[in-house]
Order: C-alpha cells, then sequence, then structure tokens
C-alpha cells in the first residue's frame, strides 16, 4: 500500500486527524479542569504521544518487530491518557487504522476490540454514571464499520494486484508469442527465396560446370562458355545471398527514416517511382517492417521473373488502412494458377501473405499474362495485437 498514491492520502488524513483530535482533547481537559495534581502528567503525556506518533511514518508499515514495538509504545500512552482523562478516548479511530494497517488481521482485530473497550469505558465515565444505550452500542458500531470498510479496501486492492500482474504477465507471454511467429515467419521467407534463387542457381552451376567438364576436351569453346555462365550465375548468386542478409534487419526503418524513407530508397536502389498519398498516419513498428518486407519481396519478384521495364511503389493512407501498392509492366501471370503452385514453389508470395494475415491485413493480386502485375497489400490501422 506504500507505493499506492489512495493510501498515502488517507494515511496523511489519518495523521492529521489524530493530531486534531489529540489536540482537542487536551484543550478540552484543560478548559473543563483547572490546574490540577494530574495535569502535568497529562500535558506531558500528551506530547510524548504526540512525538511517539511523528515516528510512524520513518519506520513504515511493514510489522518489523520495531514497528510493532513503537505502535505497543503508542497504545500504552494512549491508554493510560484514558485512565487520567477519558475525553482523549476519540483518538482511538487513527489508531484503530494504524493497526489495522499494521498487523497481521487476527492481530489487528484484537487491537481494535482492545482500543473499543477503552472507548466505551471513557465515554461512560464521561457521563458521569448516567446510563446511555448509544455510549456502550455507538463505540463498537462506528469500530465495526471502520474495520469493515478498511479491510474491504485492502481486499480490493489486493485483486487489484493481483490483476495487474497477470495483465503484465499475459502481456509478456504474448510478447514473446509474437517474437517467436516472427522469427518463424522470418525463417519461412528465407527458405523459400533461397528455394527460389540460391538453391535454383546453385543447381544450375552444377549443370553448367558438369557439362563443361564432359565437352573439356572435345569442344572447349563451348566448355568455356558454360565455365563464364556459370561464374555469371555465382555473382548473381553472390548478390543476393547480400541482399538476404541485408534483409533480416531493416536497416532503413533502424537509421529514423520511418517507411516512406525506406520504401524512397528501395524504390531509388531498385530504379523503381516512388509515390505517397493521403495525410500520412503513425504506424506501429510492425507495420512498417511488414510493408518495407512486402515491398522487398515484390521488387525481388520484378526483378527476377516479371522482365519488367519499369515498376512503381505507392503507399496510400486512408481513413483506416493503408495500402502498399506495387505495380510492374512486365510479362504478368496467372495469379490462380500460381497460388495453385505456391506450396511446390512460390517467388515469395506466401510469405508476403503471412506477413499482411498476421496483421489482420490481406494480400490482393492483379495480374493477367502479357499485361503486367499490380500487388497491393492493405493493413488496417488499428492493428490486431
Amino acid at each position: 500500500m506504500d507505493r499506492d498514491p489512495d493510501a498515502r492520502w488517507l494515511a496523511r488524513v489519518m495523521h492529521v486527524a489524530f493530531f486534531l483530535l489529540l489536540g482537542a482533547s487536551l484543550a478540552r481537559f484543560l478548559l473543563r479542569h483547572p490546574w490540577e495534581d494530574r495535569s502535568p502528567w497529562i500535558v506531558a503525556l500528551s506530547g510524548a504521544l504526540a512525538s511517539l506518533y511523528l515516528l510512524g511514518p520513518v519506520l513504515g508499515t511493514r510489522a518489523t518487530p520495531r514497528r510493532i514495538a513503537w505502535l505497543g509504545t503508542v497504545v500504552a500512552v494512549w491508554m493510560v491518557l484514558v485512565v487520567l482523562a477519558p475525553s482523549f478516548a476519540w483518538c482511538a479511530v487513527p489508531l484503530f487504522y494504524t493497526g489495522l494497517r499494521t498487523l497481521p488481521p487476527r492481530a489487528a482485530l484484537g487491537l481494535v476490540a482492545l482500543l473499543t473497550v477503552f472507548v466505551v469505558t471513557a465515554q461512560v465515565q464521561l457521563s458521569h454514571g448516567g446510563f446511555d444505550p448509544n455510549l456502550v452500542i455507538a463505540p463498537p458500531a462506528v469500530a465495526a464499520i471502520a474495520t469493515a470498510v478498511f479491510v474491504h479496501a485492502e481486499r480490493q486492492a489486493d485483486r487489484q494486484r493481483a490483476l495487474i500482474e497477470d495483465l503484465i504477465r499475459t502481456r509478456r507471454e504474448l510478447a514473446a508469442t509474437e517474437r517467436r511467429e516472427g522469427t518463424l515467419a522470418e525463417r519461412q521467407r528465407l527458405s523459400m527465396e533461397i528455394h527460389d534463387t540460391l538453391a535454383q542457381g546453385l543447381s544450375s552451376q552444377q549443370m553448367l560446370l558438369q557439362a563443361a567438364d564432359r565437352t573439356w576436351d572435345s569442344d572447349p569453346a563451348t566448355a568455356r562458355r558454360h565455365v563464364r555462365t556459370a561464374e555469371s550465375i555465382a555473382e548473381r548468386n553472390l548478390a543476393e545471398a547480400r541482399r538476404f542478409v541485408h534483409d533480416l534487419a531493416p536497416a532503413d526503418l533502424a537509421e529514423g527514416g520511418g517507411l516512406e524513407e525506406a520504401l524512397r530508397g528501395l524504390a531509388t536502389r531498385e530504379s523503381a517511382a516512388f509515390r505517397v498519398d493521403g495525410t500520412a498516419a503513425v504506424l506501429p513498428d510492425r507495420v512498417q517492417s511488414a510493408l518495407l518486407r512486402i515491398a522487398q519481396g515484390a521488387l525481388a519478384n520484378i526483378r527476377e521473373h516479371a522482365g519488367a521495364t519499369s515498376a512503381a511503389i505507392t503507399l496510400t493512407y486512408l481513413d483506416d488502412q493503408v495500402v502498399l501498392d506495387v505495380a510492374d509492366d512486365g510479362r504478368g501471370f496467372d495469379p490462380a494458377a500460381a497460388r495453385d503452385e505456391e506450396g511446390v514453389r512460390g517467388h515469395g508470395l506466401p510469405a508476403m501473405r503471412v506477413r499482411a494475415q498476421q496483421l489482420g491485413g490481406t494480400l490482393t493480386i492483379e495480374s493477367t499474362p502479357g499485361e503486367g502485375t499490380v500487388l497491393s497489400a492493405a493493413i488496417p490501422l488499428e492493428v490486431r495485437q
């Protein structure tokens, strides 16, 4: 409860109430009873009780031996004061709170009962022997209400703390799950891209070198041509491998330029046009990374398979979603047939589709053989967590 602002506020109120009640009780005694033999003791004990009470916040709220000893001393001094001057009885109300806040439940209830007995006794003495049912019933009722309210508040606070801890643990588990899913998606993307580029290039090199070996003696010119072709494929594969390593971490986003700058730089490197439509919105890092990856994959497909003379990237901000379009004027293809073959070999499309779906979005492809292709990824601005 120490870290709870409401608890600190309540503690301050109780401290102020204690000193007000203590001061009022002392003033009442001095006004009602001119200086008597017991007066010096009353004044001294009142000062001692005030001084002791000031030490409470320094000792904290936990039931340490020092804190319990302090509380026992405060209660003992108060009891002596009540015996000497019953008007000090109502100082017990803040002491109820202090005992409930410091002691274990059973010990706190025992202390409340003891304080209540002293309050009832003091009130009866103040009535000068006349019996008043309220004096017997009211103090226990007040003590019971105060105790019930405090215990209820404590239980509510405990439940709230447990709920918050549960939520924090759940968020950590969700974050760990998202990281695992991201790792699996990245592995899937890399495996498909490696299969479609590096693996096929190595297979082609192997066949070309085997052909060169067979014709090395009988047709040296053809053999050298095979070797040069294999060298060209190796150079292309090396460039692809470097691109894969670069794509493992979106460095363009890490530099702080944001998605638009990253896409603009990608378009420049790939000799593509770039345009932004609509009013820019702040996108989560996951969305920015996914859209950049989709754009990279789409341009890689264009470079490797489309035979296009031009390509264009368009980033569009709508009211409820952000849309990335990558268009080319290449040879095009049949999207339905390509989707049927995704389980066998793909052009990075499965990985792009998975990235979009993980964020609650969609990936659509419009293409006709001989008429180019438009790939569109739409991600809602309220990304599913």
